[in-house]
């Protein structure tokens, strides 16, 4: 034999024999040897699904069944169109992930108490019809409001996604609806009432080549958007075009989107960014440079800089006829401008001037870096800002987000190409059809993030306490609390949600949720919690079409993908679990329309390939999905230099504000401060909105005096390359490659007698976990930094505040459930926290 096919028999054998010891039984994986494959070596593509916003493509080869190994796009030579989509580590991955000991293998459901993990098998017959029949009847006793799919965004790409759950429930009247998501709640509120965006209508980032100065805050995309062809490398292809490009970044870390490719590094204490924006709009207002030079621009196109620009408004809207604008009319008040607040004048002149010392004291940015980035924004030509999303997942995070997006307003210099106004960067994409799910009948809808305190006080919530939205008026309750809960590739059902204890206590209650369904692939911390599992097939063995998703960048891609091996033990796609579910809901026709999954898929891609935004595509679409599935991957340049406000500055497109203009005072906002509950009402610090963006002492901040004794640590939370969210843990690659270790300051690790390798409790009122050490000067002193997505797992120990110390060092162990006063969002980087060595 020679050499090289002896190599390829020993590398095929042992992926035989890693498939064999994924048997429920370690007897049935010694019984029959496994047999070396002879078969040809096939070559499939397949996709990369996760939530990080790219799709990236791979390429499967498979002997036998067999997958042997997960390579990348390399199919093309790198130009400035047309480029290599390579994955990252995840996506490489993907044989590992596929092949996991935890893969869940057959419907089961729960024998034990929830949470245990205790389950037996039961047939797909058996499951659809337990879950079927528990749909129908809790609607008839409560209402299509009593059914909730929890937010997902482990599976939400393809034809046989989670929105085949979202199609089941629209065919049998619906369900609560949820708005909002986990990444963006508060940003996309605060773009909403500044711009009247979502929060994603940023500068494309190719447009970067155009500036000449980049202020990033929590801005990270070369480990958030890992793909070779996402937002990290349009990042790094502008960084090369831009000779002379200033990049100042403001981050609690020094991370891999610097390394060098900055100008400068301030770090920042966490939830501090609205006094570090205060000061620089102090330093360009009361020098007398907005006066001089923006001003103009500010009076025409923005509406809040001063009280004249105020009461104009009003007067305005009191005319309107618009019986909304009438009602904000009534609430605003000229005397709550942001000039007037920024220089301590009138109604604000009790407070401290919004000096850069004053900021110095609460960000940790010295004074003199402050005035720096004044000078920097006032000198640029075309000054890009912009703010990464790890800003809004804080408390208040609303006003943090409205304060940094009100630098871009002052500087005067919006619609420029080059510039920018603090959103992400707006994202091209090619255009798929996916499977139909009409709409949802039902009216109302919650936060994302409330679901675990409606599955109790549900029939209370009102718009007035809990944002509640869709209802006759502010206090007419929802009315019903959940009954039901279908969690489909959803780890928010506890590992992503706040306050993990007090969520496994709600979980755990049967006389809440009657009835909770994990479809999934792998048996995570959420499912131990279901009642039914229901078995997912994975992306390798699936037939679906899928596109680049909404941060792949400027180039677009379509990928057809092609099942490199048959669904393994008793799988069964979303698609097939949805269907067998409508069969005992009295709809399966409604929901299949007669069809298998491959007539779906060919009607889908004729679709997709007759859509105009497509066009150009290379290789050509050819004329069947089938033919689609054997070349596999189709990219074309979206070519798309999108300028923030571009439409609105240059073309006189109004914006969708209130106002149609630039909202630095929000009149909805000023409605809500007058009619929400908040702080007065709520007793939570820095629960409280206001008209125009506000530095706010908030619980769990660096000012609150109510925790900095007892929990004297800022915890940031991150996201690292070894998972996006919580998927991807269960590989130990990534695990090897990614240490799951907590950041710590030289200065701190001495004040607190760390070394490398420490292994210590991190713990607060609400929980412990057990994590490692690592001592780096990348993070700021006095704040730790933890890559979040980790999978709880609790051991047997009780920590410092009498809560069982998780072991897994899930970060939401640690963070609390508080909406957001605004977004009614997650807060989930403000956390104090004290430690112990174990």
């Amino acid at each position: 034999m020679e050499r090289r096919s002896f190599l390829k028999m020993s590398a095929a054998m042992g992926c035989a024999a890693s498939v064999t010891g994924c048997k429920t039984s370690s007897d049935d994986a010694n019984v029959v040897p496994p047999k070396p494959p002879v078969g040809e070596e096939q070559i499939t593509w397949s996709s990369c699904l996760v939530n990080c916003g790219s799709n990236c493509p791979v390429k499967v080869f498979s002997r036998d069944g067999v997958i042997t190994r997960v390579e990348t796009d390399h199919d093309v030579v790198d130009g400035d169109d047309i480029y290599q989509v390579r994955a990252c580590a995840r996506g490489r991955s993907l044989r590992q992930r596929t092949y996991a000991v935890d893969r869940l293998k057959t419907p089961m459901k729960r024998v034990g108490k929830r949470g245990e993990g205790k389950f037996v098998p039961i047939s797909w017959d058996e499951a659809a019809k337990t879950i079927g029949t528990k749909l129908t009847s809790v609607i008839a006793e409560h209402g299509n409001k009593a059914i909730f799919r929890s937010y997902g965004s482990g599976a939400y790409y393809g034809f046989a996604s989670n929105a085949c759950f979202n199609r089941l429930f629209n065919l049998n009247g619906g369900c609560l609806n949820a708005y909002g998501n986990y990444s963006w709640a508060q940003q996309m509120e605060a773009a909403k009432h500044t711009f009247g965006t979502g929060s994603t209508s940023g500068s494309s980032t190719v447009t970067l080549a155009n500036s000449d100065f980049l202020l990033g805050v929590a801005y990270n995309p070369s480990e958030i958007r890992q793909s070779g062809s996402g937002e990290g490398y349009d990042y790094l292809k502008a960084l090369q075009k831009s000779n002379g490009l200033k990049v100042v970044m403001i981050d609690p870390r020094y991370t891999d989107s610097m390394l060098g490719k900055e100008s400068k590094w301030l770090p920042i204490r966490p939830g501090t960014d609205a006094a570090f924006a205060e000061a620089i709009a102090y330093q360009m207002i009361s020098s007398g440079w907005v006066d001089n030079n923006s001003l103009n621009f500010i009076n025409k196109y923005a509406v809040g800089f001063d009280a004249a620009s105020i009461a104009q408004q009003k007067e305005i809207f009191a005319a309107s006829g618009d019986a909304t604008k009438q009602e904000y009319a009534k609430v605003m008040k000229p005397e709550e401008n942001y000039r007037d607040y920024i220089l301590s004048q009138g109604i604000y002149a009790d407070q401290p001037l919004k000096t850069p010392e004053w900021a110095e004291k609460i960000t940790g940015i010295p004074a003199a870096q402050l005035e720096q980035i004044a000078t920097d924004l006032q000198n640029a030509k075309a000054p890009y800002i912009v703010v990464g999303a790890g800003v809004n997942r804080q408390a208040n995070g609303e006003q943090s987000m409205r304060a940094l997006y009100m630098l871009s307003v002052l500087t005067g210099k919006l619609g420029t190409l080059g510039a920018s106004n603090g959103e992400l960067p707006f994202m091209s994409s090619m255009s798929r059809s996916g499977i139909p799910t009409g709409s949802n009948p039902v009216k109302e809808s919650i936060s994302f993030f409330t679901w675990s305190e409606a599955i109790h006080n549900g029939e209370t919530m009102t718009a007035r306490s809990h944002g509640v939205r869709g209802t006759d008026d502010l206090d007419t309750p929802l009315g019903t609390n959940i009954k039901v809960i279908i969690s489909a590739s959803d780890s928010s059902l506890l590992n992503q949600h706040a306050e993990i204890n007090n969520t496994a206590k709600i979980l755990e209650d049967e006389t809440g949720v009657e009835l909770i369904v994990s479809c999934d692939c792998w048996m995570t911390p959420g499912a131990k919690f279901a009642d039914i599992i229901l078995p997912d097939t994975s992306w390798l063995e699936s037939n679906d079409l899928v596109n680049d998703s909404y941060a792949s960048g400027a180039l677009g891609y379509i990928t057809a993908m092609k099942s490199a091996i048959e669904p393994m033990w008793d799988c069964k796609s979303m698609y097939e679990a949805a269907a067998l579910i409508a069969k005992y809901m009295g709809c399966e026709a409604e929901f299949t329309e007669g069809k298998t999954e491959e007539q779906w898929l060919e009607e889908l891609y004729q679709k997709t390939k007759d859509n105009s935004n497509n066009l150009g595509v290379v290789p050509a679409f050819p004329a069947t999905y089938k033919e689609a599935q054997e070349v596999g991957f189709f990219r074309k340049n979206m070519n798309d230099n999108h300028v923030a406000l571009e439409s609105y500055i240059k073309g006189g497109k109004a914006l969708s504000t209130p106002s149609g203009k630039i909202e630095i005072y929000s009149a909805e906002l000023a409605w809500r401060a007058a009619n929400w509950d908040q702080e007065s009402t709520t007793d939570v610090k820095g629960d409280t909105i206001t008209a125009i963006p506000q530095y706010t002492v908030t619980w769990d901040g660096y000012e609150d005096e109510d925790t900095n004794i007892d929990y004297p640590i800022q915890l940031a939370g991150y996201h690292t390359k070894g998972r996006t969210h919580s998927s991807y843990h269960n590989v130990p690659w990534l695990r090897e490659a990614v240490e799951d270790a907590v950041w710590v300051n030289p200065m701190d690790a001495a004040e607190n007698g760390l070394s490398s390798g420490d292994k210590i409790e991190m713990y607060n009122e609400r929980g412990s976990i057990a994590v490692k050490v690592r001592i780096t000067p990348r993070v700021a002193p006095g704040v730790f930094a933890l890559g979040q997505g980790a999978w709880f797992s609790p051991g047997n120990t009780v920590g410092s505040t009498g809560h069982i110390i998780d072991e897994g060092g899930a970060i939401n162990t640690l963070t609390r459930y508080q909406p957001s006063p605004v977004a009614k969002g997650n807060p989930q980087h403000t956390n104090r926290v004290a430690i112990k060595k174990i």
